[in-house]
């Protein structure tokens, strides 16, 4: 483990027909959905396990009981959180809150970033032990794949408009006012419309469905690595 006093945190739901990657359905199935949301969180946990950078936890929801967590625990050693909070934002700043009692950095991702590799990790830990506040990976859409810190800031988790293409905006405002010092990784896209799907690696994804085609047939995508 290269760097065993920070933490990568991973955020994701339990994949569930219906509650996940609705933005892609459709074309896709809630089904289908589904599956790729697991695949999703299957490439990045063995991402970020495989990078032996730091620990890795794994922050559920709507439960860490879940059948589909356990199986990532057992297959990846993490360690299982639950989210706590009422929206997106509060169950951030909680997970930062808590992992920074016990870690000099963290990381904090999604599972919905393809084009994430350990490169980036290493990089943004990197830049938090060389004195940054906070390191950030934009990501297309206007949000970001990747925050980290070195300390909890509330500032930095209320009253953005999440899931919107001002959040990145919003969060260098929030960052200027604290007047922390951040860097910012090479932007990212993240899979979150139909026209996405054709962005993704074959080779990691054989058998996802490509929006380019305009088919989407019955195809079924992996949920395993």
């Amino acid at each position: 483990m290269q760097y065993p006093d920070a933490r990568i945190i991973v955020f994701t739901k339990a994949p569930v027909a219906g509650e996940v990657k609705t933005r892609l359905v459709p074309p896709l199935t809630h089904a289908q959905a589904a599956e790729l949301h697991a695949r999703l969180v299957h490439r990045t946990l063995a991402m970020a396990t495989g990078a032996a950078l730091a620990p890795v936890e794994l922050h559920c929801t709507p439960s860490r009981h879940h059948a589909f967590f356990e199986n990532c625990r057992r297959q990846y050693a993490v360690t299982l959180h639950d989210q706590q909070g009422a929206d997106l934002g509060k169950r951030m700043h909680n997970a930062f809150s808590d992992t920074l009692k016990s870690s000099a950095c963290a990381l904090l991702i999604g599972t919905d970033c393809p084009t994430l590799h350990a490169a980036d990790l290493e990089a943004a830990i990197d830049g938090l032990r060389s004195g940054a506040d906070a390191v950030l990976n934009p990501a297309r859409d206007g949000g970001y794949a990747l925050i980290g810190l070195r300390r909890p800031a509330t500032e930095l988790f209320t009253g953005i408009a999440w899931s919107t293409w001002t959040v990145m905006h919003e969060t260098r405002t929030r960052l200027q006012q604290l007047g922390w010092r951040w860097t910012e990784l090479d932007t990212k896209w993240d899979l979150d419309r139909p026209a996405d799907l054709a962005r993704l690696d074959p080779a990691e994804f054989p058998l996802a469905i490509r929006a380019m085609t305009g088919r989407y047939g019955t195809t079924r995508i992996e949920s395993e690595p």
